[in-house]
């Protein structure tokens, strides 16, 4: 399923490399490598299970870019940052979105400006910058003994670094979220909806799905079955999982994005009607024709 997996990525890369314009290419290239890369990962991981942290770490490095890959490609869907800033110039965003601020009703809708994009940009760039440093030092400690990865205590650095990589991670999730809930209607010509619900996937998938079976791996909830022992047998439960649904999403991320949609109309500018505009008013001074009181040369 993995080889199936990474063959339909190649073939589709290679029609997008022909059909789509380079100012999307890459941006698209890299969406629709997000799940045959952790089917790769965690095939490898079940093979040979001593590298599944590295295969996570791989993983979650990736996928923290197409995070920011996402928002990118609505931005340019749109026509841009200068034609998007234009299409809403009065408009607002609306925060109370989620994983965040679902909740804060209250909270007020933030004009669309230069500075907002800026930092919607910023919230998911940071994790595409800070997780890879993360998972270094994660690296780093490991080779020192001091980073246990399935060892939630306090005094150990393992959940401290992996509650401040979900914490940025909710960020990058937020910002994604703010902009699809406003452009959602106007790119539903372009299937943003089926696009944003397989990188919805993607995320339960690759970071809910495998935090849980890990933690009742961790709590014996699943049994040992020698010569795996509890974690052991959660990752590759785990890493089975995720070579299923990666096949599954490959396949429909190709019905998706292997389509060539037409670009959106420019914005629409104030026109002036032919029956609005004004006559030049004429009148006759000492048998010559003015227009606005001046004589006509």
């Amino acid at each position: 399923m993995t080889l199936i997996a990474i063959l339909v990525f190649i073939e589709e890369a290679v029609y997008i490399y022909r059909k789509i314009p380079s100012s999307k290419r890459s941006i698209i290239i890299w969406i629709n490598a997000a799940a045959p890369v952790i089917s790769t990962t965690a095939c490898i991981g079940m093979w040979v299970p001593r590298s599944t942290m590295f295969t996570d770490f791989t993983a979650g490095i990736f996928f923290a870019i197409v995070i920011h890959k996402f928002l990118m490609m609505m931005i340019k869907e749109c026509g841009g940052q200068k034609v998007l800033l234009r299409r809403f110039e009065n408009g607002h965003f609306t925060i109370t979105t989620g994983p965040c601020c679902c909740c804060c009703l209250c909270l007020p809708r933030v004009p669309i400006t230069r500075q907002t994009l800026f930092w919607l940009k910023l919230g998911t760039f940071q994790i595409a910058v800070f997780r890879p440093v993360l998972v270094f030092l994660s690296i780093v400690l490991w080779t020192n003994g001091n980073y246990v990865l399935y060892n939630a205590s306090p005094k150990r650095p393992a959940l401290w670094i992996n509650c401040f990589i979900g914490a940025l991670t909710l960020f990058a999730l937020w910002a994604v979220g703010i902009m699809f809930r406003k452009v959602r209607i106007l790119l539903k010509c372009k299937n943003i909806i089926p696009k944003f619900a397989l990188y919805q996937f993607i995320v339960i998938l690759n970071q809910l799905q495998t935090t849980i079976i890990n933690i009742f791996a961790t709590q014996k909830i699943i049994p040992c079955a020698p010569p795996l022992s509890s974690t052991a047998r959660g990752s590759y439960i785990a890493q089975q999982l995720l070579i299923m649904e990666m096949f599954l999403i490959t396949v429909i991320s190709r019905m998706v994005y292997r389509r060539k949609y037409h670009d959106l109309e420019p914005p629409e500018c104030v026109a002036e009607e032919p029956g609005d505009k004004q006559q030049t008013p004429k009148s006759i001074l000492n048998g010559a024709a003015v227009q606005d009181a001046l004589p006509k040369v």
